[in-house]
């Protein structure tokens, strides 16, 4: 299927790897012109033919930075991807060890850092009648899945694209969200990762624990979520073929929430 994306102009936050990584190599496969944002941005960007560009979005003035370097690039905008997102290590134990700087540092990173990029994009979307796919988590519709800084962040992100959907469709801006289960990424796989500190934290080894979460999750199928499968799914929403998609909340996690 043609998505009619040939020409068009993204930014993509976290696109260092990962989902974001992912979602840089759909758009540029469709001939959209892509700026990928990653604190480290390394070789793997410009490989799959993206324009890196460095920016640190837990600095708060970074965001209106990147916005500005991206509009340089590619001379407008239609697309913008906030993926950027994490920092749940550290947070394997429960709500009363958590100190208000680890809150912090976390909803700063999994939320005020979109809502930052897109206050700067959102001029140029809106001249552009563009698309602004935020990246989620299913961990916002069960929120005991997860650290409690991490899930009540997202939560909050998934419902400000729903706000966001609201009060710029009349401008011709799309808003939606994605909200992956556990993905086959450095979250869960690394050795100094999420999935790693948690395993340790449960007494088990850190292969058994991610051979063991799909079904330990409830997905319905026998294995974690590809990349390139959210990827896929953020691609289509970016696109004309999507156009009367917008405020929606998009599961992408195996079958794991049981909920309508």
């Amino acid at each position: 299927m043609d998505l009619q994306l040939n020409g068009r102009t993204a930014l993509v936050t976290g696109a260092s790897r990962g989902i974001g990584l992912a979602v840089v190599r759909a758009l540029a496969a469709e001939g959209v012109r892509v700026v990928g944002a990653a604190r480290n941005p390394g070789p793997e960007l410009t490989a799959v033919g993206a324009i890196p560009v460095a920016a640190d979005l837990s600095d708060p003035a970074a965001a209106g930075r990147l916005v500005t370097e991206t509009l340089t690039e590619l001379g407008g905008l239609d697309i913008l991807v906030n993926n950027v997102g994490g920092g749940d290590g550290g947070l394997s134990g429960g709500f009363l060890e958590l100190t208000d700087d680890q809150w912090a540092q976390v909803v700063d990173l999994n939320f005020l850092a979109t809502v930052r990029v897109t206050r700067a994009a959102l001029p140029a979307l809106r001249t552009a009648r563009g698309a602004i796919v935020n990246v989620s988590s299913n961990g916002a519709r069960i929120p005991h899945s997860g650290p409690i800084p991490y899930t009540t962040a997202k939560a909050a992100l998934t419902a400000f694209g729903k706000a966001l959907a609201e009060e710029f469709g009349p401008h011709g801006v799309r808003v939606n969200t994605v909200s992956p289960g556990p993905v086959r990424t450095d979250l869960w796989e690394s050795p100094t990762g999420y999935g790693a500190e948690l395993a340790g934290a449960m007494g088990i080894p850190h292969p058994d624990l991610i051979a063991n979460l799909p079904g330990a999750t409830g997905m319905l199928i026998d294995r974690l979520v590809e990349p390139d499968e959210v990827a896929a799914l953020i691609t289509y929403l970016t696109s004309p073929r999507a156009a009367a998609i917008t405020g929606s909340d998009h599961l992408i996690d195996g079958g794991a929430v049981k909920t309508a």
